[in-house]
């Protein structure tokens, strides 16, 4: 049945007599019965893969792609009168995710599916997700971000499990939302619920009751931190999670045959970050409540959760401390000071233990020791492991450490975000590279061919001028689409230096009020959410968008600078600004990114690369070479040095190089307090001159000069083309298949 058809008898009416609205209820209705009959159970050994964050984004059109249905459904809707597009604007974007880790856990997903592998995902049902950022007297203020609708993806299930706390018993429901793959099988994501939470206690933003746990549990994504009640929250929900999973794997185990004694020949656990970690005692403590002894059960458990480790930040690698355990989950204590005791008869060591003099649970540490194996997301992340922050780890369990670089699904980030550039690939080296994304290096051929490159620089242009006209629609904001778009989007943090890009913006307005005008205008955009509760990001934030209030309402600098800052940055603004983009500014202190996926999108859709020798950066300049990639800065043993020295001192960089000096005192010079709140620049400006923990000054001097070189070289179209066109050739090697592929034969080995 068509797509028209199907909506004719739903409503009993022509398309074009429909509302969008109604065309979009359609759709999903469709998708959703056409999604369900590639459903299989094949596979005795299934993939869990746990995480805290899925940043799915929009479904509608990614399904229709992966069902083979979307140009299809395009032109039936076309020939009503109605625009996709226009549609897809209906669907609201799921707010279970923030960054890189939730994004990478949907890609993941994608191509489990697409390979035909059994894999399902297990997450929370967040009902206002982290939030929805709105921009107040140039300062991030932040909302609620609800997301469902009585019509929506998620599929009410009739699995229901008790969950205990310290004091308190609740009871999960699964939602369920269907994940397509490409030409192939359907999978689930298996989201956790609460239906007693009450979205009616948020008040006064994003401010709420921490403390009444049947109405708050599923409200939010990271909820608020900075004190104890915050802090136990986060564990009632990370625990509420992995219990509600962990039952639900031994239950579906159990229908395939398994007796527990055999778990992981049906079952492996894939930990996306420490989030799910309490999955291991969790699930020690339900075979041990099913008649295993304690031994067997550790054992077990080891042979089926495998770790992926993201980040080496040590706040991002979670310790509670015990007496919060004690509180939320006493049932699970004894377990893991068992767990720990084994650890510390083995290896006395106490940098290997659990638990730590202050009476800290790491939980990599339990991640490390009772998983099979632990993966890093590059090759440099994973070197940085063994060799620095691991090591003793891997001293002692070298056969458990592996490198999976990360991928994205080129499906949403080329078919579906760039289809001008994807149907131009097709039609040069034909439809392979959708399910071979190595296919694409036969675009190398063509790097002297005028005329590709010609089409390849006009489908760049028609891109700037889609997003030009979608950010006045929805955002108000007017861009050049003849300038360089120089982008910065991701999580706003420290170490990613969104603050050197900002002084950047300094030094290029007074250059240009001091009549140096640069060739071409430039319009520099960021996009970035700040932890609500982390406030020099805050007033990262801040600067930037009283950098934009300064720059863009001067007529001598706006001609040729503009600064924006776009509002809610997410996935569907992603998808509009990826294409467009000239410049990918990837410019994290050397050793700090684990591995970014940013940087892959970009580089698929045609930008180049501004950044240093971190993360995945490393491998996209193997891949490029270097005539087709901007690298600058200190490299990450120099940055680790540093640290382990404690020699780096930001205020002799301020005192030792003019340019610095200017833009860092433009922070609390007159024309920025004119605009901003003196509290916020005078905090931020303290923060460079005297800690600066990210080395922002480090790096500034060859981060400027290379920034201007790529400016320059921009001028030689031809040149530039075919560094657009190198990128892309090369981008194949980060398609997600390949890394779940790799997933798949070294950690996972499904059927």
């Amino acid at each position: 049945m068509s797509a028209a058809e199907y909506i004719k008898n739903k409503y009993g009416k022509n398309p074009a007599d429909c509302t969008d609205r109604e065309v979009y209820e359609a759709l999903l209705a469709m998708t959703q019965e056409l999604a369900r009959q590639k459903e299989t159970g094949q596979g005795k050994k299934k993939l869990y893969y746990i995480s805290a964050e899925f940043l799915m984004g929009k479904l509608l059109s990614n399904n229709l792609i992966n069902l083979g249905l979307y140009r299809q459904v395009k032109e039936e809707l076309a020939a009503c009168g109605k625009d996709l597009s226009r549609i897809e604007e209906q669907e609201p974007e799921p707010s279970l995710g923030n960054g890189g880790l939730g994004r990478l856990a949907a890609c993941f997903l994608d191509s489990i599916a697409t390979l035909g592998l059994n894999g399902d995902g297990i997450g929370l049902n967040y009902h206002f997700g982290l939030f929805r950022q709105v921009f107040e007297d140039h300062l991030q203020k932040e909302l609620p971000n609800p997301w469902m609708e009585k019509v929506s993806w998620l599929e009410r299930r009739e699995v229901s499990y008790p969950v205990r706390f310290g004091g308190l018993t609740v009871h999960s429901r699964m939602y369920d939302v269907a994940v397509t793959g490409y030409e192939n099988r359907t999978n689930r994501l298996h989201l956790f619920d609460i239906e007693t939470v009450d979205e009616g206690i948020v008040k006064d933003g994003i401010s709420f009751d921490k403390e009444d746990i049947r109405r708050n549990l599923t409200l939010f994504l990271y909820p608020d931190d900075s004190d104890e009640n915050g802090r136990l929250l986060r564990i009632f929900q990370q625990y509420f999670m992995v219990s509600s999973g962990a039952q639900l794997i031994l239950d579906e185990c159990a229908a395939r045959g398994c007796t527990l004694h055999d778990l992981p020949d049906y079952a492996v656990i894939q930990i996306n970050d420490t989030h799910p970690t309490m999955v291991i005692p969790e699930l020690i403590r339900l075979l041990t409540e099913r008649g295993i002894d304690m031994d067997e059960a550790i054992d077990i458990v080891t042979r089926t959760c495998a770790y992926t480790n993201h980040t080496i930040l040590a706040e991002a690698l979670e310790t509670w401390p015990m007496e919060y355990l004690k509180k939320v989950v006493p049932q699970l204590v004894p377990i893991i000071e068992i767990l720990d005791d084994r650890v510390r008869r083995r290896y006395p060591d106490p940098d290997l233990a659990i638990i730590d003099g202050q009476d800290r649970v790491h939980m990599a540490h339990i991640d490390i020791h009772y998983g099979f194996s632990v993966n890093g997301v590059a090759y440099l992340h994973t070197e940085i492991l063994k060799n620095n922050e691991l090591h003793k780890f891997y001293q002692i369990y070298p056969e458990k450490f592996n490198n999976k670089t990360n991928g994205i699904t080129f499906r949403r980030w080329l078919m579906h975000c760039n289809p001008l550039l994807a149907d131009w690939i097709t039609s040069r080296i034909g439809e392979g590279w959708k399910k071979d994304a190595g296919e694409l290096e036969k675009l190398a051929a063509l790097t002297e061919d005028e005329s590709a490159l010609s089409q390849v620089q006009d489908i760049k242009h028609q891109n700037k001028k889609l997003l030009k006209e979608y950010l006045r629609r929805t955002q108000g904001i007017e861009i050049d689409d003849h300038s360089i778009l120089d982008i910065q989007i991701k999580r706003l943090h420290e170490y990613k230096r969104q603050q050197m890009n900002a002084l950047y913006v300094i030094d290029k307005y007074l250059e240009i009020k001091g009549g140096k005008k640069p060739s071409r205008p430039i319009t520099i955009l960021f996009g970035a959410k700040a932890a609500p509760a982390y406030v020099i990001a805050k007033d990262i934030i801040h600067l930037i968008l009283c950098l934009q209030e300064l720059v863009n309402h001067d007529p001598d600098v706006s001609p040729w600078l503009k600064v924006i800052m776009v509002e809610n940055y997410n996935v569907t603004l992603a998808e509009k600004l990826i294409p467009a983009c000239d410049i990918s500014e990837q410019i994290s202190l050397a050793s700090k990114e684990a591995s970014g996926t940013g940087n892959m999108k970009f580089m698929l859709n045609g930008a180049v690369t501004l950044g240093t020798m971190d993360g995945a950066n490393v491998e996209i300049a193997q891949l490029v070479g270097r005539d087709n990639i901007y690298i600058f800065g200190k490299d990450s043993e120099t940055v680790i040095g540093h640290y382990a020295r404690a020699d780096y001192h930001s205020r002799s960089y301020y005192e030792q190089n003019p340019d610095i000096r200017r833009a860092v005192d433009f922070l609390v010079g007159p024309e920025l307090m004119a605009i901003g709140h003196r509290e916020n620049l005078e905090r931020l400006y303290r923060e460079l001159l005297n800690k600066d923990w990210f080395m922002t000054l480090l790096d500034y001097e060859d981060y400027k000069k290379t920034k201007e070189q790529a400016y320059r070289d921009f001028e030689d179209r031809q040149s530039w083309m075919k560094k657009m066109l190198v990128n892309i050739s090369k981008a194949g090697y980060f398609s997600s298949d390949r890394t779940i592929e790799e997933y798949n034969r070294d950690i996972w080995k499904l059927s």
